[in-house]
Order: C-alpha cells, then structure tokens, then sequence
C-alpha cells in the first residue's frame, strides 16, 4: 500500500482531509545529497517564476525549492542577455534548481557546467514543455518521442558533466498512445538522475483537461529509489490530498496554485504537520505582498521592464482583492509605479469588499495557452 491515514482527530480540521502519511513522509525530502526544508516545490511558469516572485514567495515561507524558467543552454552558453536576467539570483534565493532545455548532448553538458559553477544547487532537465517553439528544435516534450536510447544518453551525459544532483521535469508522454513517462523514469533512475518531476498530462492536452493521477502512480511504481514529484492542477489542500494519496509520490511541485496564494506552501506545511492549514493571508497581506513583488521586479530589470511585466500580473492580482474591472484595465496598461502604489492605497483604505473571503482569493486564473497544441 502507497500511503495510510494518520489518526489525528484531535488536531484535524474536520472539512478537510487528514494528511495521508506517505513512506518516509516522516523525514525530510532528500533529492542527492540535498536535503529539503518541505515537500512543497515552486513549479517553473515562464514569464511568472522569476527571481522577484521566488523572493517574494520565499518570504512568505514554506516552499522547499524553487526553480528558475526554462533557459536554452546554447543561450547560456552563448552569455544571451535577456537568458541572463532569467538566470539572475541572489544568496536568499536558495535552495535553487536551474531548469534547462536543449537537443544536442555536447551543448547539454556544457551548460549544465555552467551552471554549476554559478551556484545553482540542482539542475532540471526540461523534457515537459509543450511549446513549439521549444519542441521544435527537439526539446522539451518532443525528448519524450524517442525511446532508442538518445535522450537517456543526453541525460546521462548531463548527470556525469557535473558534481550537483540533476533532476528531469517531464510529461506523461506525447499523447494518449504514447505514455513513455514510466520507461524514462525507470531508464533515468539507472543513468543517475536523483529526481522526477511528473506533470499528470500529455503534450497533446498541454494544459486541457484532467490531470492523470494514475499515470503519475504509473512513475512512482516505476521507480527503486528515487522521489517522484507530482504536478499539475494543485490548487489547494483536497488537490494535494488527492494528488499523494491516489499516486503515492514523494511530494508535490505548485505552480498556479502558488501565484494565486503565495501562502499556499506555508498552508500545505502547517496541514501536513498538524491537519490544519492554518490563514492564508489577509487583504492587506495580499496588498503588501503585490507591492513588494512590483518593487524586486524594478530592481530586477528597471521601472519600466516592470510597468510592463506587472501588466500580464494584474488580472491575478485584481481578482484576488477582488479590486473590480476599472482597477484592473488601468493595471493591464500600467506605465509608472505611482499608479499602482496609488491604487493600492485607495484598496487599503477601502478595506476589503463586502462578501471578501480569503478562500475566494485561492481562485484567480492564471493564463496558460490555449487552443489547438500546434499553433503555440
């Protein structure tokens, strides 16, 4: 059996689920030699998980690793400027994986060099991305096509090039007939990967429909040794319930969950120790929170790279302070930081609105791409 119940009724909420006690779920999560403060990891979302919202989310607490977006390593290699801002880190930004992604093995290798020289405590592989940009070159999910040996062989190389554990994200498989997800899991765990991370989907779905749990058991079972990570569609504490209980991994990687409530780690920790889950954070947190993640987005690239980037931000943001329509059309097109420290005082006095719930804070939707998988 995968997982038993703790008998905690003393201490567990009675509306939510009691956390399932896992195999060794009573000992820290180690990936190699690195040992993890918490199950709970930082998913990479490109455009979103950068330098200023791992901060921001790190001071928040309870996140176990964070993990950079996908950087192209002949980009790294190449000392590419803007691959270089989605490299920028700092010493508070640790534990910390560097996600990489590429085709040709020598190249592979290399960066993955390089980024161990530059501090990075893991390195993760991309075999996930559905993008066509990313998969036409080879990457990405396209690694998940070829069961000949190659993309073993890539990773392998990886693992050898460098002294730091490396760790590969990765889908079910290309679609529904083609779920090689347990067989790459099986081949890297031999080659000396020291981590999966499985996102429930294959990429023909990108990010529609459900989450296959069954095919993320299908990992776990596949492997000896090493935790899986389960991904996908884990937006609040039922959804990690559901996500360990039904497929047994070793812990669970969050990423729009995390950016509609950066307390969601912190959540996840206290219902994992105690049952309970514990406040998520108030309104005016929710403001101080927007602010200081505006303000490490100007240090990170400038007022106006920020202005900009804070655009695609502000619809998540709005409708978890509920801030209304006129707020967020002037926030889609924000051009100075005055506007914004203006409107968060004008929310802050306000209060929160009549009918505010925190629980309805946890629902803001974050945009993923959409329509046929080969126009993206």
């Amino acid at each position: 059996m995968l997982y038993r119940y703790l008998v905690t009724s003393a201490t567990t909420n009675p509306d939510l689920p009691p956390p399932p006690a896992l195999a060794g779920w009573d000992r820290p999560l180690r990936i190699g030699a690195v040992e993890l403060a918490s199950r709970f990891t930082l998913a990479p979302l490109a455009g979103y998980t950068n330098l200023p919202f791992r901060l921001s989310v790190r001071d928040v607490g309870g996140v176990g690793l964070c993990t950079t977006d996908l950087v192209n390593t002949r980009a790294i290699l190449q000392g590419a400027k803007r691959t270089m801002e989605l490299l920028a880190t700092s010493p508070e930004d640790r534990p910390l994986a560097v996600q990489i992604y590429g085709s040709a093995p020598d190249d592979m290798a290399a960066g993955a060099r390089w980024v161990e020289d530059y501090g990075a405590t893991l390195i993760d592989i991309n075999m996930g991305c559905p993008v066509r940009k990313v998969v036409r070159g080879g990457g990405g999910s396209a690694m998940m096509c070829d069961t000949t040996g190659a993309t073993v062989d890539l990773v392998a190389k990886v693992v050898a090039a460098v002294r730091i554990p490396v760790t590969v994200k990765m889908r079910l498989g290309w679609d529904a007939d083609n779920l090689t997800a347990p067989y790459f899991a099986r081949e890297f765990e031999r080659v000396g990967v020291a981590a999966i991370t499985i996102h429930g989907r294959t990429r023909e779905q990108g990010f529609s429909g459900s989450v296959n749990l069954d095919g993320i058991r299908a990992v776990v079972v596949a492997v000896e040794r090493i935790p899986v990570i389960g991904n996908g569609d884990v937006r609040s504490i039922r959804d990690a319930d559901r996500m360990l209980r039904e497929t047994g991994c070793a812990g669970v990687a969050i990423g729009r969950g995390a950016l509609a409530n950066p307390w969601f780690f912190r959540q996840l920790n206290s219902w994992r120790a105690t049952g309970r889950p514990g406040p998520r954070g108030t309104y005016g947190e929710r403001i101080d929170f927007m602010l200081t993640h505006f303000r490490r987005l100007m240090d990170w690239r400038g007022e106006w790279p920020a202005c900009v980037q804070f655009r695609k931000m502000a619809a998540w943001y709005c409708k978890a302070l509920r801030a209304g329509k006129a707020v967020q059309q002037v926030l889609v097109m924000l051009d100075k930081p005055q506007t914004l420290y203006e409107i968060a005082e004008r929310l802050r006095e306000q209060g929160p609105p009549t009918g505010w719930l925190e629980s309805d804070a946890a629902d803001a939707n974050i945009h993923v791409p959409s329509g046929p998988i080969a126009h993206w």
